[in-house]
């Protein structure tokens, strides 16, 4: 099966994994941001919120493409 970790048995899809690591990633931007005060001059913080989601999965997404194989091997 291409595309796919195994997790204690389970079978999850590659991108899963990813949207985890990226999910924590924003959880730690996002208590950066409320830190900095930068919430104040976000029109609409939820989607600011979900733009950032979508940047750091795709970021890591390309990471992954780039240092991923030599992780796995």
């Amino acid at each position: 099966m291409t595309g796919a970790v195994d997790v204690f048995g389970l079978y999850l899809p590659w991108l899963m994994l990813l949207a985890g690591i990226a999910l924590l990633l924003l959880w730690g931007a996002r208590r950066l941001l409320a830190l900095c005060g930068a919430y104040r001059w976000i029109w609409h913080p939820a989607l600011f919120d979900m733009a950032l989601y979508v940047l750091l999965l795709w970021g890591v997404s390309l990471a992954s493409l780039r240092w991923g194989p030599a992780f796995l091997s």
